[in-house]
């Protein structure tokens, strides 16, 4: 974006043979930026390895050959070997657009065509320098942050900045934590962040998912059995939270445990003893306890199916993770990181986000918020076939094609709906499968089908 008055303006070289285009654009855009010019392959990469521009407008007809691209496409291959990170936009004239895609194909951003129109000029170099910010600051954060990741947690806005502030304050204490969000906003990954933080680290950190374990063995599970306990205990065996002595015990959907269970576990924390199923000793179990939920609790506590006393004891401090859509300033920035991260482990390094991609990566509502970027971007990776993902390789729609609604909340709310109804009848009903998919947890299908009206005859049943 144009600089705010008193802070240094972006440098932006221009490289064309053409005088008066160069002097054209020159003067439309030396108000925002610092504006250095090339009109061959050799002053074009002296000025850029002397100014190091951000953003470069290039030609691709240069001499000794005007006629033929190959100069300019040279300069964009030596420009993205000095710093892959810059962006090179592709000023072609008509009948080009073979050249400027195989650019584009190469690495470059994007191409206008000539005759140039200044405004639709400006507004692609606003977005390109954004990205460009937001892509050195991320390859900063890693450089920065290389020994305080935060077990994979990655955010540069404020509000993660919080929970990261939060998760350094408790660690160092042994109070059990209560984390708060939606499914896949990383309520499990900030867990570990907070046990490899604490004096705890060198210890086991066990994590069982509370929602995931039939309710006729999760007091097995968790508490052990002594052998002849019930039929099919041929011996005896640990559970869960002896597992985790000397260590962090994680109880994901704390939500969901059965009552009988909460008194048990109500009077672990109290007393930090227990006796496994079958047995009569009392065990001391030297664990702390980390629980999270994606449930409204309190409700649970008004309707009886969550013990107030319970609640207390495991809130003893609360982390919130936002929402992803609630994360203006952290989208792109987790895209990149899975996009690199992906890229390597697949040997497809130089991948890069068309424009477009970036567009619908912003405007989606991320309903399966982390996660569903994660797993969109990872999918975009194994099925790409060139240098460039575009909406359609991460299954977005592109931002053309986005729901218009007369607000932004309406516009979510419609693709989210959308998207709901198009996996359930895809999946003939069957949530389970339907929120596999849509890369989010059954508990948070329900509630975003009860929050935008969708029926649910017929899923019952299907389940």
């Amino acid at each position: 974006m144009p600089p705010s008055a008193g802070t240094a303006r972006p440098k932006i070289l221009i490289v064309d043979d053409d005088d008066e285009i160069r002097t054209q654009m020159r003067w439309a855009l030396t108000g925002d930026y610092t504006v250095s010019q090339a009109s061959d392959r050799p002053s074009a990469v002296e000025q850029f390895r002397a100014v190091r521009p951000m953003v470069v407008l290039l030609d691709l007809g240069l001499p000794p050959n005007p006629a033929n691209p190959e100069e300019g496409l040279a300069i964009l291959s030596e420009i993205l070997a000095i710093d892959r990170l810059t962006k090179v936009v592709i000023v072609s004239g008509q009948g080009e657009k073979g050249p400027a895609m195989r650019a584009i194909g190469s690495g470059a951003y994007d191409f206008v065509g000539k005759p140039v129109e200044m405004e639709e000029l400006k507004l692609l170099l606003r977005r390109c320098f954004h990205l460009a910010q937001l892509e050195r600051d991320f390859h900063h954060m890693q450089h920065t942050l290389r020994n305080d990741t935060f077990e994979g947690l990655l955010g540069s806005g404020p509000r993660m900045q919080s929970v990261f502030d939060s998760i350094r304050k408790v660690a160092t204490s042994n109070a059990p934590v209560l984390i708060l969000g939606e499914s896949g906003t990383g309520k499990e990954m900030t867990a570990r962040a907070i046990h490899q933080r604490s004096d705890r680290k060198d210890g086991p950190f066990v994590a069982i998912n509370c929602s995931a374990i039939p309710e006729s063995l999760i007091e097995s599970e968790l508490f052990g059995h002594e052998k002849g306990a019930f039929t099919g205990a041929h011996a005896q065996r640990k559970g869960r939270i002896e597992m985790a002595s000397g260590g962090t015990l994680f109880l994901d959907e704390i939500g969901e445990v059965p009552l009988p269970i909460q008194v048990k576990l109500l009077r672990f924390l109290q007393e930090q003893t227990l006796e496994r199923v079958g047995g009569r000793q009392e065990i001391s179990v030297d664990a702390r306890v980390l629980a999270a939920t994606n449930a409204d609790l309190k409700k649970g506590m008004a309707t009886g199916s969550f013990r107030e006393d319970l609640f207390y004891r495991l809130a003893v401090v609360q982390i919130l993770l936002p929402a992803l859509r609630d994360r203006d300033d952290d989208v792109v920035l987790l895209a990149q990181a899975f996009l690199q991260r992906f890229a390597n482990e697949n040997g497809k390094n130089g991948l890069s986000f068309a424009p477009d991609a970036l567009r619908a990566i912003r405007q989606h509502p991320w309903p399966g918020n982390v996660r569903e970027l994660q797993n969109r971007v990872k999918r975009g990776v194994i099925m790409s076939e060139g240098k460039r993902l575009n909406a359609s390789d991460i299954e977005l729609l592109s931002a053309g094609s986005a729901p218009q609604g007369t607000t932004l909340k309406e516009a979510r709310e419609r693709l989210e709906s959308e998207m709901i109804r198009t996996a359930l009848r895809k999946h003939a009903g069957r949530i389970t499968t339907a929120a596999l998919e849509l890369g989010i947890s059954r508990p948070t299908l329900y509630e975003l089908m009860d929050k935008l009206g969708i029926e649910k005859s017929g899923v019952e049943k299907a389940e």
